[in-house]
């Protein structure tokens, strides 16, 4: 017999101040999947449009629950509605597991790696206002394959190329001190011209790669500049965007949420494509349980998945089951379910 979605809950649990407090729970033949924390915003798109949807939707038929949530969509672009739907197809993937018995991993893969390489950001370091040599060597210490730091624009400057040239300044301080090359993020700070004037400031080959520099996902806009700059992009890749043109580009990385895309159910299709082109695939840390999962079961697509130093510990506390890495490297638990169940669940 095959069993069915009977009930959708979403919970709110006590989380600190600022932090994400809400899961959603999907429940078939006496089994809960889960997935959180998420906002309460999402939570509330959940109970609003996409609860009843699911109810009766087989649990072991991915491609036909994502088909009945996006038509509960309507269309909607709005980044709630593409997390609200990775956030059911993730818990989907939990229930899934958990019914069967073995990781999601293992659905995903017949032989998944079991140790998973992951890179370390820490974007809440602002290395333009003096380099903190103890805390990069620490870091640089832990064995994760590179790192990734800030390059965040000041938005107060009126001299755009002293400002470019303080960035430089600041990439080239951070290689010495690591010496090897590092990632940076602009966070959606710049605009072309910007980023012009920071490429006459440096060599961009001396960076691994720069990420996310303009505020809008402008397809022309990151084609012209990945010709001149290794070009990392694709966090803000949504349920219904044109991954096409995305993958087009030049890409040295592509950045998928595993959530914010849609869920797992779109990831395996989008890490897929990305393979085929040649693109190499580093998962955003925003998503991480889910995107360990699938790291185990594409190494070849992915090299590594993106750990957030100042983030993804207090993260983990919140669930039943922390995952702590080690040197660098995570090992994919063998028990069933993802690994995003609440601990106070």
């Amino acid at each position: 017999m095959v069993a069915k979605i009977r009930d959708v809950r979403v919970v709110t649990t006590e989380a600190p101040s600022g932090e994400d407090d809400t899961f959603v729970a999907l429940q078939a033949a006496e089994t809960i999947g889960w997935y959180g924390p998420v906002t309460a915003e999402i939570g509330r798109y959940v109970e609003a449009i996409l609860a009843q949807p699911a109810l009766g939707e087989p649990v072991n038929d991915p491609q036909r629950l994502q088909a009945a949530l996006r038509t509960a969509t309507r269309a909607d672009t709005s980044v709630v509605a593409s997390w609200a739907v990775g956030v059911m197809d993730c818990a989907a993937w939990d229930l899934r597991s958990r019914l069967a018995q073995v990781s999601v991993a293992n659905l995903l893969a017949a032989t998944p790696q079991r140790r998973v390489p992951l890179y370390a950001s820490w974007l809440s370091l602002d290395i333009t206002k003096g380099i903190p040599v103890a805390a990069i060597k620490r870091v640089n210490r832990d064995g994760w394959q590179f790192t990734k730091w800030s390059l965040r624009k000041d938005p107060a400057t009126d001299d755009r190329k002293a400002e470019a040239g303080r960035l430089a300044a600041a990439v080239r301080a951070v290689k010495t001190v690591l010496r090897r090359e590092a990632a940076f993020d602009a966070v959606f700070t710049w605009d072309p011209d910007f980023a012009c004037l920071f490429l006459d400031e440096l060599d961009s080959t001396s960076i691994r790669w720069l990420e996310d520099p303009l505020p809008q996902c402008d397809v022309q806009a990151y084609g012209a500049l990945a010709m001149t700059v290794p070009l990392a992009v694709g966090e803000r890749l949504l349920l219904h965007a044109d991954s096409e043109a995305m993958l087009g580009l030049k890409l040295q990385a592509f950045t998928l949420d595993v959530v914010a895309c849609g869920g797992l159910t779109r990831a395996v299709d989008l890490v897929t494509a990305a393979h085929t082109l040649g693109v190499p695939v580093y998962p955003h840390g925003r998503s991480f349980v889910p995107a360990v999962h699938l790291a185990a079961a594409f190494p070849d697509a992915i090299a590594a998945v993106e750990y957030r130093l100042q983030w993804e510990p207090v993260r983990q506390q919140r669930y039943a089951r922390p995952w702590l890495p080690t040197q660098g490297v995570i090992t994919v638990p063998r028990s069933p379910g993802l690994g995003a169940a609440p601990r106070s669940c």
